[in-house]
Formats: structure tokens, C-alpha cells, sequence
């Protein structure tokens, strides 16, 4: 491969403009829309954790994308050398590109086990497994799973094979058609859900909830409690700063601007977590259920929903399919990160990007398998804790806001990209202007949110009492 000032040359690009906007929206819809979002929605109080929610989407997520997509485009590589390539002579911000690659596989060395459940879950709903089923054999079907070593570990391949038999095919061809099919059957099968769920008998107590702010939630955990779970959310829920957002500005053309793109991205992002909350909260009210149950709302809660719906069988295997669309659209998403590192860093083919990688992270992703059986006994993080539990801690309380704060701080500073290159090129092509009228807050105020953040994280695990908790 030939390197040039702009990238390299032949790079594959996108075919379509929509396809750009469903990988990226693919890479940011997953588990944390359809699984965290409604369980940390219904835990802080509905409808006034979802407004501030979108506040901190539009001012900390939608910045930081553009200027992921921005350095993407601008060097035409992916995150492993995309830094090389805009940095100023003599600096080192290209260091943290070997930190992000790492980031992506400690990412998909835990999610892939999770979305493997959620693959099974699927064909045991389609079967038949939890039709009459009462609510200790759901829960026991599940400890079932979770306490197999080989059933955990052979979900995780399962979807790892999935995922880089997607890439394998190339960006255009397979990457890019693949994922929007898979996005717009999601997009079709929740909207059925969400029609089904609102029309429950006793659904309306749950839209109440979800869609009637109030200031009870304030009072209850705290002003500063919802501030920062929601600014948490909006932040993680993008996948930024790691560059699983950076790769998909690599291949888009200069028709149009990116600050345009990022906010398309973030209202699909945006529309999937909210209908996700139309299917589960209705739901959960309509059957007297708790729409904070935690993580188990997934696994355990709404299968035994499911149990007790008239077509039960059908709208849970219905749900399980759009949850594994969810899942598998940020594994593709991610694995091409990690395969195009690998084929940027290293000059080699896609072939044996994938062929390497299709080895190597099953064998990186079996301690997160193996965490709630054969490994139960490691608790990293204290009791309770498990493998995915660490590998989660480091990306998501470490990685993501470090690396998005390098990516600010790159694109702000002289010393790094600077704010004029950084605007010419996101700004490049049609639609929405990036808002240069805001250049004290994209260079003093977004960089201090999200050290905040960072800080603030470590004390809600470490020292939840400081925030009474």
C-alpha cells in the first residue's frame, strides 16, 4: 500500500451516504440503547433522566463524534495510524492509537460473550423453551447458561465467526450491505414490538412513567446522581474514543459534512434507545414488573413476560432477534476497526487481517466466558464482580473518556491538529456547519466534562458514599 499526504491510495470507500449513516449508527446501537438504557432509565425516574439524557448527547456526544469522524476522514486510516498521519512533526499523540486497538479488543473480549447469550436466547425462544415456563425456570434456564463453561464459550465463537465472516467480504460489498439490511429490519421489528407493547392492557401506567417528567427523581437520588448517570450514558452509549467511530470517517468521501452526519448518527442512535424504552417499560407496568431490575431485566424479567403473553413465543423471539441485530451490528462495526488496524499498521491483506484476528479473539474472549463458571472464583473488583466486569471497568471508566479527551484536545490544540485544519475538513461538503462560534466551549468546557466524567467515575465505584450511595 502506497502512503500519500491524505491516506493511501485505493482505500475502499462507502457506496452510499445511508450506509455510512447505518454502520456508524449500527457501531453506537447495542446493548447499551436496548439493554442498559432502559434499565438505567427506569431506575432514575423515567422521563426526567431521558431529557437530561438528550442534553448531554447533543452537547458532549455529537462534538466528540464529529471530531472522531473529522480525524478519520482527514487521514484516511484507521485509528492506528490516523494520529500519524495529522500529527505535527516531533509529537507523539500517535501513541495513543496502540491504546485505542487495545481498547477495541478488550471491548469485543466481553461484549461478544454478552451477545452470545442473547444468539442463544434467541433459538431457545424460537424453540418453544419458555412457553409456560414460571418465573424460577426462567430464571434457573438462565444461571443454566451462564454456568456452562462450553455452552458460554461456544456462543462467544459463534458470534465472533458471524462477525468476521461480515467483514471478510470487504466494506462496500458485505460490511456496508450487510449491516444496513440488519438495521432496517431492527428498525421495522421494534416498531412492531412497540405497537404491541403500548397496546397491552394497563401499558398506559408505564408511558406515564416513561414520557411525564417530573421533579420526583431529583428529590429521590439526588440532583448530581442524574447528572452524571445520564452524562455517563450519553457518553458510552456513542462508543467514543477508541475509534470505532474514527474507521467509518475513514472511508466516507468529502460530500458532506460531518458535523451533519454525527448529528443524523446520534438522533438514530438516539430514536433506537427511546423505542427500546416504548417495548420494555409498557411491558414491564402492564405485567407488575420493576423497570429497574438491573441487567437481569433482559435475561430473566422479560422472557418471563414473554411467558405469560398471549403469542408469547412470537413477539420474544421477535425481541431476541432485534437484540442480536443490536449486538451484531456493533461486533461488525468494531471487527472492521480491528481488522483495518491491522491491515493499515501492518500492510497486510484483509484475508489475513481476519484470518489472524478470527483466531485470536475467541482465545482473548474466553476469560469473560469463562467468568461466571470455571473462573467464578476471580472477583477482581470485589465480590460479586467477574472478568467482564474488569475488562468493562478498563474500557468504559478509562479508555472511552481518555481517548475521546485526546481526540478533543487533538483537533483544539496547535500542537496537535489544530482547530483550523480540524474545521476545514469536517466542514467539507454539504449540510450542517460545525459551530466555530463555540470554540471556547469545544476547547475549555467539553475537555473539563469529560475529565469529570472520568473522576467521577472512579468515585461512584470506589467511593459510592461520597455521592451517598
Amino acid at each position: 500500500m502506497e502512503e500519500k499526504a491524505g491516506g493511501i491510495v485505493g482505500r475502499e470507500t462507502l457506496g452510499t451516504r445511508l450506509g455510512f449513516i447505518m454502520l456508524a449508527a449500527g457501531c453506537a446501537i447495542g446493548l447499551g440503547n436496548v439493554w442498559r438504557f432502559p434499565f438505567i432509565t427506569g431506575l432514575y425516574g423515567g422521563a426526567t433522566f431521558v431529557i437530561v439524557y438528550i442534553i448531554f448527547l447533543v452537547i458532549l456526544g455529537v462534538p466528540v463524534m464529529t471530531m472522531e469522524f473529522g480525524i478519520g476522514r482527514g487521514s484516511q486510516q484507521s485509528v492506528i495510524r490516523a494520529l500519524n498521519v495529522l500529527q505535527p512533526e516531533g509529537t507523539k499523540w500517535h501513541i495513543y492509537g496502540n491504546f485505542a486497538v487495545i481498547g477495541n479488543y478488550l471491548l469485543m473480549m466481553f461484549y461478544t460473550s454478552i451477545s452470545g447469550w442473547l444468539l442463544c436466547y434467541l433459538f431457545k425462544m424460537a424453540r418453544g423453551d419458555f412457553v409456560g415456563a414460571n418465573a424460577d425456570s426462567v430464571g434457573a434456564q438462565f444461571g443454566a447458561l451462564v454456568s456452562s463453561p462450553g455452552a458460554c464459550v461456544l456462543w462467544m465463537i459463534a458470534i465472533c465467526v458471524i462477525g468476521f465472516a461480515i467483514c471478510l467480504g470487504g466494506v462496500r460489498k458485505s460490511v456496508e450491505r450487510i449491516t444496513k439490511v440488519m438495521m432496517v429490519l431492527l428498525l421495522i421489528i421494534m416498531i412492531v414490538l412497540a405497537v404491541r407493547a403500548i397496546t397491552l392492557p394497563g401499558a398506559g401506567a408505564g408511558l406515564s412513567f416513561y414520557l411525564k417528567p417530573s421533579l420526583a427523581p431529583f428529590q429521590e437520588h439526588g440532583v448530581f446522581t442524574i447528572l452524571f448517570a445520564a452524562m455517563g450514558q450519553a457518553f458510552f452509549t456513542l462508543s467514543l474514543g477508541i475509534g470505532s467511530m474514527l474507521i467509518f470517517g475513514s472511508y466516507l468521501k468529502k460530500e458532506r459534512s460531518l458535523f451533519g452526519e454525527a448529528v443524523n448518527v446520534t438522533v438514530l442512535d438516539t430514536f433506537v434507545a427511546i423505542i427500546a424504552g416504548l417495548i420494555i417499560f409498557p411491558a414491564c407496568f402492564a405485567f407488575g414488573v420493576e423497570p429497574g431490575a438491573g441487567p437481569g431485566l433482559i435475561f430473566v424479567t422479560l422472557p418471563n413476560i414473554f411467558a405469560g403473553m398471549a403469542g408469547g413465543q412470537l413477539w420474544g423471539t421477535l425481541f431476541f432477534l432485534f437484540m442480536v441485530f443490536a449486538a451484531i451490528s456493533t461486533v461488525v462495526a468494531v471487527f472492521e476497526n480491528i481488522v483495518a488496524s491491522g491491515m493499515d499498521r501492518n500492510g497486510w491483506s484483509r484475508k489475513k487481517s481476519v484470518g489472524i484476528n478470527i483466531i485470536l479473539l475467541p482465545l482473548l474472549s474466553i476469560p469473560a466466558a469463562l467468568g461466571f463458571n470455571a473462573w467464578s472464583g476471580f472477583q477482581p473488583l470485589g465480590e460479586g464482580s467477574a472478568v467482564i466486569d474488569l475488562e468493562d471497568f478498563i474500557v468504559s471508566q478509562n479508555l472511552l473518556p481518555l481517548g475521546s479527551l485526546i481526540f478533543v484536545l487533538f483537533c483544539m490544540s496547535k500542537k496537535g491538529w489544530g482547530w483550523k485544519n480540524f474545521l476545514e475538513e469536517v466542514n467539507a461538503g454539504k449540510g450542517l456547519r460545525f459551530p466555530s462560534q463555540l470554540k471556547i466551549y469545544f476547547k475549555y468546557v467539553l475537555p473539563v466534562i469529560i475529565i469529570l466524567l472520568f473522576i467521577f467515575g472512579y468515585i461512584e465505584k470506589f467511593a459510592p458514599q461520597v455521592f451517598g450511595g
